[in-house]
């Protein structure tokens, strides 16, 4: 690979994310302060993800991997982007705001599935290349939440100006897309049938007891997971956080530490206990999250927000490594997008339309909520499912892993 070719993906990376973390994690503080939106439609907002993360396997099976190169598809999505983000700073009200971001989600969604796409056609060797690559992409997300705490967008009420911003870096990367190398279409020419596109091809690994169990406990993880996504910002801005979305941003320093430290857990701990850790941070982290204050407990918060990297690379990314050694050659790619439609698509979805309802039934008053009740809920939802897990799931194997192995997020992830 070129230097040039290097400088180009790695630009590319870091926008795509910049432009997700420009607007993704103060969503719900917006539509809260700006829009008035309830709990109810500030899920229903985040659940376009899942909408989002659901289609896409049809737009990239039907069309980008048919007749068209990946980088002109992720260069025609990226500019509607930009023209749905621009439009959606004059909509001033929730139902004018809710279909546009559906659309401009189920338009960004198969973008993070082309970038990889684009990438990878590049390579000689994937699993050194990519990494240096796809950190990129991580930084992007974290300079859009430095950005938006450094210039005090939240405290200022000013949180329009993260969609513009992040309209004018999908405006720079549709036109950017055009010149990246050329992936023409995976299978042009054949055919792709419904268990290609959803990946039911794997759907046999379900027959595995414990890889039921893992499977069940990550569609039910993702609902306690929805109320993190959806409501850790408007929850830091309400009891006072100063920049709040700058301080989330150590959750992707924690990811990358985590991320770093992993191979080191690997062949000390078996897959269950790897897991088992993972989940169990989750219910960790709601309870820092149910009794923290700015105050004395002003610790608690941060101590939550840095358990992102445990939280995720320790169930999400050791899931991924299980299911690909499970899964054998013939069905990877096809175990991969099947975990992720379930997770992403699936059980977040049933996160978002049921931690709405929830922070609604909890507000106190026009400005406040019952944040220790509503913390405790997904708590207790995660604490179930550790339960369950830890009970039923009974492979204790190590995972085998290699210098250099490739450690990919799934498409659709929400680095919050």
């Amino acid at each position: 690979m070129t230097v040039t070719t290097r400088v180009k993906l790695s630009t590319m990376m870091f926008l795509e994310f910049f432009i997700w973390g420009s607007w993704f994690v103060t969503m719900g503080t917006y539509l809260g302060k700006t829009l008035g939106a309830t709990g109810v439609q500030n899920g229903n907002a985040y659940a376009t993800q899942s909408w989002g993360a659901i289609i896409a396997p049809f737009i990239i099976g039907l069309i980008a991997d048919r007749f068209f190169s990946a980088q002109k598809v992720l260069g025609i999505l990226h500019l509607t982007g930009a023209a749905l983000l621009y439009y959606i700073t004059t909509i001033p009200n929730f139902d004018g705001f809710f279909p546009i971001i559906l659309a401009y989600m189920i338009v960004y969604m198969p973008t993070l599935a082309l970038v990889n796409s684009v990438s990878f056609k590049q390579m000689t060797n994937p699993s050194k290349e990519f990494p240096p690559i796809r950190v990129f992409g991580t930084a992007g997300w974290i300079v859009a939440g430095f950005l938006i705490g450094w210039l005090g967008w939240e405290q200022s009420n000013s949180l329009i100006l993260t969609f513009k911003m992040a309209a004018i870096a999908s405006l720079i990367l549709g036109l950017m897309s055009f010149t990246l190398p050329s992936t023409p279409p995976a299978k042009k020419g054949q055919k792709t049938s419904l268990s290609d596109i959803m990946g039911l091809d794997s759907i046999g690994l379900l027959k595995n007891r414990s890889y039921l169990i893992f499977f069940l406990s990550s569609v039910a993880i993702c609902i306690p997971l929805a109320f993190y996504y959806n409501f850790t910002n408007p929850f830091l801005n309400e009891i006072g956080m100063k920049a709040a979305a700058g301080k989330q941003i150590l959750g992707q320093a924690s990811e990358l530490a985590f991320m770093a430290l992993m191979p080191l857990f690997f062949v000390r701990l078996g897959v269950k206990k790897m897991l088992a850790v993972g989940m169990i941070a989750w219910v960790l982290r709601y309870i820092f999250f149910a009794y923290g204050d700015t105050g004395a407990n002003y610790w608690m918060l941060i101590a939550g927000i840095v358990m992102h990297g445990i939280c995720y690379d320790f169930f999400f990314v050791t899931g991924q490594i299980y299911t690909d050694n499970l899964a054998g050659e013939k069905f990877k790619s096809a175990a991969q997008g099947f975990i992720t439609l379930a997770t992403y698509g699936v059980g977040m979805l049933i996160g978002s339309y049921i931690s709405g309802p929830i922070v609604d039934k909890f507000k106190v008053s026009e400005t406040s909520h019952n944040w220790t009740t509503i913390w405790l809920i997904p708590a207790g939802i995660a604490a179930f499912v550790f339960l369950v897990f830890v009970i039923f799931f009974t492979d204790k194997n190590q995972i085998q892993t290699k210098p250099g192995l490739d450690i990919e997020e799934p498409q659709g992830r929400l680095e919050v």
